[in-house]
């Protein structure tokens, strides 16, 4: 680890990154909010679920355009106009008026998910390039504080709300949000050509280094983005209903708590993964959290009780898993010099994901037929990995010719 240790500036960039992904991991927080928000607007509970749905796709959005504005302005200015972004949405749910509360879909959800995603992608492409031949080690430290927010924030706002309403603790958050963006995003910048430490190895940088456009002209694209697309359905189906879904599966007494140690699962997923995937190879890594969420998705049918709580953080695990990994892998297959774009078109799986599957899923009536659709999908992403491991050798071949 002597790399690690030495690369003193890479260490800071870890460190207040990761703290700056603590305060971003807001993004899986919004189960805690739905029955508050639901009482305070009067507002249809299914309909305030769906604001999950709007901040998770306006997430990738703001991963695209992160990835595509740190090489030009840096990544502590956009690091920080994420987080003034993540916080004047919530300033303005805040104000929202009672009548009005489908605009939260764009307070909350499309303002707010754009300022998380473009942090988010500025502070994994900084990370990755001051530890270049370390990227699962890099991308898992900060990533798993993404993760682990919802650990500290479910408790929090749900104190919050006790003590002060709703209204009041937006208006908390936003402060929070601001504070910390403002102390911290100077850190968060990338490597010079002074920095040897950061020097990606000869390999790395020896192979083509595909633009975004020509990225999405291969079919290995579209076969890690269709991978991503469908390994992550069942973690969103299930993230707006863990405390709901506690009561009907013998787990009642536990809601907030599952949300909490789903938190803590997530966390684990985003550190392990990436650190696995150094070294067993990403493409196993990947194979191996997609067929463990396909059968947990089983599990889900007839679970109870311990059964049930055990499958539910075995999917937040490996969905905590596969962000972190799938940086890793557009690196790996796409190159580093544009990996921050090109994690951001491979995301687009994760946004299409968010969007469009709560709203197919929620038309299936009977909850076992919804449990075991979401398994045969994760299935198919399996295949989707197989198909992308035959195909290696000779797209390797290619981009090294």
């Amino acid at each position: 680890m002597s790399e690690v240790t030495q690369n003193k500036q890479g260490i800071k960039v870890l460190v207040t990154g990761s703290i700056m992904m603590l305060f971003l991991g807001i993004l899986y927080v919004w189960s805690v909010f739905v029955e508050p928000v639901s009482k305070v607007f009067e507002w249809d509970i299914n309909s305030v679920k769906l604001t999950t749905s709007f901040m998770l796709c306006f997430f990738v959005v703001g991963i695209l355009t992160g990835g595509k504005l740190h090489l030009k302005i840096g990544s502590d200015k956009v690091v920080l106009l994420g987080g003034l972004i993540l916080a004047s949405g919530m300033l303005l749910t805040a104000f929202l008026p009672q009548d009005y509360a489908w605009l939260m879909y764009i307070t909350y959800g499309i303002i707010g998910g754009f300022g998380v995603g473009s942090a988010y992608n500025a502070i994994i492409c900084a990370a990755q390039k001051w530890y270049p031949n370390k990227r699962g080690f890099a991308t898992g430290v900060v990533v798993c504080a993404f993760g682990f927010s919802t650990v500290l924030f479910a408790p929090l706002i749900e104190a919050l709300v006790n003590q002060f309403e709703l209204r009041k603790t937006f208006l908390i958050l936003a402060a929070g949000f601001l504070t910390v963006t403002v102390i911290l995003f100077r850190f968060i910048r990338l490597p010079d050509d002074s920095a040897p430490a950061a020097a990606p190895s000869a390999a790395l940088m020896a192979r083509k280094q595909f633009k975004v456009t020509e990225t999405i002209r291969t079919k290995e694209f579209y076969l890690i983005t269709l991978s991503l697309m469908v390994a992550t359905a069942t973690f969103f189906i299930l993230n707006p209903s863990f405390k709901q879904l506690a009561a009907t599966h013998g787990a009642e007494a536990f809601g907030t708590i599952i949300v909490m140690m789903t938190g803590v699962a997530n966390a684990c997923g985003r550190l392990v993964v990436p650190l696995l995937s150094d070294k067993i190879g990403r493409e196993k890594a990947a194979l191996t959290i997609i067929f463990i969420t396909s059968i947990c998705a089983l599990l889900l049918c007839f679970g109870t009780g311990i059964m049930f709580i055990l499958a539910v953080l075995l999917v937040a695990f490996c969905f905590g898993g596969l962000p972190g990994l799938y940086s890793v892998i557009a690196s790996d297959y796409f190159g580093i010099k544009n990996a921050g774009a090109n994690y951001g078109a491979v995301m687009m799986g994760f946004a299409l994901s968010a969007l469009t599957f709560p709203m197919i899923i929620g038309l299936i009536e009977n909850e076992t037929m919804k449990f075991v659709t979401l398994s045969a999908m994760a299935a198919g992403g399996v295949i989707l990995i197989l198909i992308l491991l035959a195909s290696k050798k000779k797209f390797e071949e290619k981009v090294n010719a």
